[in-house]
């Protein structure tokens, strides 16, 4: 059955379906022991980071995440659900048929049914889909990050988009968006710096090297979006948008900042409050 995605999607790669904590489950052919079992534990790394990052969209009493795709210049990598404690991972080429991958994807996971469904876990992303978590850091707490004002300019020009921070090679935040406090800023880093190094690790399935150009991954949730971009020397931007927001201009207007960001002194730091 997960063959059936390599026959019947082209220019689609690779599949495998793999449990919450990384346990390959299933596999189409072409695929090494060692490629299965590397790209199941980077995909558990990643639905659980993903999760980790709901409430960088924004409020909302239903966070349920929906899929995890990842672009290279070379291919893309799709994550999905596939029942509990199971998940759907696909590779393909730049120019595959998105729509008729994620179809693929989808009905696949509807035929599995409860074959692959792991016993309930209770993980930090579940618990903070559930609802509001009062340990959870908020916009503003923590004291002030400094505000870089290509990015809060690039905010306030789209609709529906909410935040945007910049971080440097470190995974350390390097500014950000009017609103975001230090406490929200150095979470988000944590697991922007955790995503970022599990979606390098997907390239080689994507058909490509290990160091091959990233270019962006994209998180779904039910309420809105979270992206994360390369920047430029060893730089990337995390943003985040509510569900109706055009992604695509959001991310347009982010890169036409980059260069300033990387090359000014915002970039190396500021100070509260500068515009």
């Amino acid at each position: 059955m997960v063959q059936d995605i390599v026959d019947n999607v082209p220019r689609a790669r690779h599949a495998v379906v793999l449990s919450a904590d990384g346990i390959p489950r299933g596999a189409t052919d072409g695929l090494t022991t060692q490629d299965v079992r590397t790209i199941s534990a980077a995909m558990a790394g990643m639905q659980s980071l993903s999760r980790a990052t709901a409430h960088f969209a924004g409020p909302s009493p239903e966070r349920r995440w929906i899929q995890t795709v990842i672009e290279f210049q070379h291919g893309w990598v799709f994550l999905i659900g596939a029942g509990q404690g199971a998940y759907l991972a696909a590779a393909a080429e730049p120019d595959v048929d998105m729509e008729q991958l994620s179809f693929r994807m989808n009905r696949l996971v509807s035929r599995l049914g409860n074959n692959l469904t792991a016993p309930p876990r209770v993980t930090a992303g579940d618990a903070i889909q559930a609802g509001e978590d009062p340990s959870l850091p908020r916009d503003g707490e923590g004291g002030s990050l400094f505000v870089l004002a290509e990015l809060d300019k690039a905010v306030a020009s789209v609709p529906g988009a909410l935040h945007a921070l910049l971080l440097g090679a470190d995974g350390l935040p390097r500014g950000a968006s009017a609103g975001i406090g230090r406490n929200l800023a150095d979470t988000i880093s944590a697991a922007m710096t955790g995503i970022h190094a599990y979606s390098r690790a997907t390239a080689p399935f994507a058909g490509g090297q290990q160091d091959d150009e990233w270019i962006q991954t994209v998180i779904e949730f039910e309420h809105g979006w979270v992206f994360l971009i390369a920047a430029g020397e060893g730089a990337f931007l995390a943003a985040a948008a509510e569900h109706g927001c055009d992604i695509e201009e959001f991310t347009v207007r982010l890169s036409d900042t980059m260069p300033t960001l990387t090359a000014g002194p915002g970039a190396r730091g500021g100070r509260a409050g500068d515009a």
